[in-house]
């Protein structure tokens, strides 16, 4: 990293890591805890201390998944995940000392994908991580096998509304609209089954994954965000529904 003040560290067995991580948090002994558990797991870990260097780092290395602090000199948390998501589609867990759910909202509307509330399990980050990680990326050239794939699989129709499975895009009246990785998982699921409600703790089983533990209400901001991005109005929505009390189901797009 030159003139940066970051370490780049791969596992100590030697294996070829398949995942890189990037650990973010000015208290630096718990960020070499947290490395050390994803080290034992055979990522290729960087650590840096500071929000600026975090996105310079960022850029230099292209991380898979982002563990990042809310409270950061310079550039705080917030920051860090707003910049990061105008070049990088990894995950992004926050870890905020403060559990409260105005934190939790602020983290997640500039697009952390999960959150962590210290203190934590270092096992438990990682197995989130995991759960995480095994969720597909977004699609990239059109000769990917997820391209040739969508040939196969045709896109599930709402009105002006396409969801692209396969090659995991979206398109509402023939423009594509951006999505992140957990929003575009979300409604994926949602659209899955339309007419049927999901329950909140259906829909973190299945994007999320079992390990996870935390406050439900994350599946809303995200929701919120879908729906922000397709403009859809909640109190007169086309795609995605509130089942006042359960969840959520999808709509015809009509």
């Amino acid at each position: 990293m030159n003139d940066m003040d970051a370490t780049s560290q791969v596992s100590a067995d030697g294996a070829n890591p398949r995942y890189r991580a990037l650990v973010i948090d000015d208290e630096a002994p718990l960020a070499e805890v947290v490395a050390s558990y994803l080290k034992r797991e055979h990522f290729e870990v960087t650590q840096c201390h500071s929000g600026t260097e975090a996105v310079l780092v960022a850029r230099e290395v292209d991380p898979d998944v982002v563990v990042l602090d809310l409270g950061l000199p310079g550039l705080d948390g917030v920051e860090v995940c707003r910049q990061l998501r105008t070049f990088s589609d990894a995950y992004v867990v926050m870890l905020t000392a403060r559990d409260t759910e105005l934190d939790t909202v602020v983290g997640l509307s500039v697009g952390a994908d999960d959150y962590v509330t210290k203190p934590f399990s270092p096992r438990e980050l990682v197995a989130r991580i995991r759960a995480m990680l095994r969720r597909p990326r977004t699609a990239g050239a059109p000769s990917s096998p997820a391209r040739v794939d969508a040939d196969v699989l045709p896109p599930r129709t709402f009105g002006a509304l396409s969801i692209d499975v396969a090659s995991r895009q979206v398109f509402l009246d023939e423009e594509l609209i951006p999505l992140t990785r957990t929003e575009f998982d979300i409604l994926a699921a949602l659209s899955s089954r339309p007419g049927v409600v999901w329950s909140r703790g259906q829909l973190i089983n299945t994007v999320w994954g079992e390990p996870w533990v935390g406050n439900e209400h994350l599946v809303d901001v995200h929701v919120g965000h879908v729906r922000r991005k397709l403009g859809d109005d909640p109190a007169n929505p086309k795609f995605v529904h509130t089942v006042r009390g359960v969840g959520y189901r999808m709509g015809t797009g009509q």
